[in-house]
């Protein structure tokens, strides 16, 4: 009897001693706190340029070379994406009936909902806000019991009654606005993020594109490639109509009139920022000249 007990303690503690060795191999690093780069351009790599418009592997692909809270805001887009395998489409029309969803389902920060979207469709800056939020809830796996309803309130994506959230109207309405609204939002109003250069950018970053034909696109930077013939493009994950909602794009960066690219650096400010900061709209984006 002693024998058998003593394999018996003996198999449990090297069961233990496996289990601890996988769950320690397997664990991921300790990402909290702001992704580093060392000002060198972040040029993709083959594979990863070839990736599919439609996957859940941002993470994955685009994160092991990256650290910090960036790689939280691609796992936000996988989170996302899992949503729309196809791209859940897109479609923007305020004045329609139903009128515009940013995002197709119910996106929900610390189990509080944000919005009750009136279609299944997304666009830009409801995408990249719908990657953003996901990113907190992974960040603050505590967030519900620190979040208050003040600052509750000013991150919804709708009013109480269901209605839509004008631009330039609290954090949504900030990130929403016309121009460089990433800016607005996560530097000045909530003190989130910081702007940085686009020598500087790394996947995971939140990128405002100004076109050279008008217009603009709210988007979260994935890498620059070099492609065949020395055409230089940026790969990016969004909402657009070309991809039928959300999914990877590539375009050509000679499309591009300017961009202002920032990183999250301090998303415990979600639960402080004071909700009546003033925001500055005039913000001039930078011009892109890769090596």
């Amino acid at each position: 009897m002693k024998t058998k007990g003593f394999q018996k303690t003996a198999w449990s503690f090297g069961l233990f001693a496996l289990l601890f060795v996988i769950g320690t191999c397997s664990a991921p690093k300790n990402n909290l706190h702001p992704t580093t780069d060392d000002g060198s351009w972040f040029f993709l790599t083959e594979q990863q340029a070839q990736m599919p418009t439609y996957h859940t592997k941002h993470a994955q692909v685009f994160g092991k070379n990256i650290d910090g809270y960036n790689v939280f805001v691609l796992q936000g887009i996988d989170r996302a994406q899992s949503h729309a395998p196809d791209g859940g489409g897109y479609f923007i029309g305020i004045k329609a009936d139903p009128p515009e969803s940013p995002i197709g389902y119910e996106l929900k920060l610390f189990g509080k909902s944000l919005i009750k979207p009136p279609r299944p469709t997304s666009y830009c800056s409801g995408s990249t806000y719908t990657a953003f939020i996901e990113a907190m809830n992974l960040i603050f796996p505590d967030g519900a019991q620190r979040l208050d309803s003040l600052h509750y309130e000013a991150l919804r994506m709708q009013e109480p009654d269901g209605s839509r959230r004008e631009d330039l109207v609290k954090f949504w309405g900030y990130w929403n606005a016309d121009g460089f609204g990433d800016h607005y939002a996560l530097v000045q109003y909530a003190k989130m993020g910081k702007r940085i250069h686009p020598n500087n950018a790394r996947p995971g970053d939140f990128m405002n594109i100004s076109w050279k034909k008008g217009g603009g696109h709210s988007v979260i930077f994935l890498g620059w490639y070099k492609a065949p013939g020395d055409t230089m493009k940026v790969r990016y994950w969004s909402s657009q109509k070309r991809t039928n909602g959300m999914g990877d794009d590539m375009v050509p960066i000679s499309r591009i009139a300017e961009v202002c690219i920032v990183r999250l650096v301090q998303p415990e400010n979600i639960f402080t920022f004071d909700i009546n900061a003033p925001v500055n709209t005039k913000v001039k984006g930078d011009t892109l000249r890769l090596p």
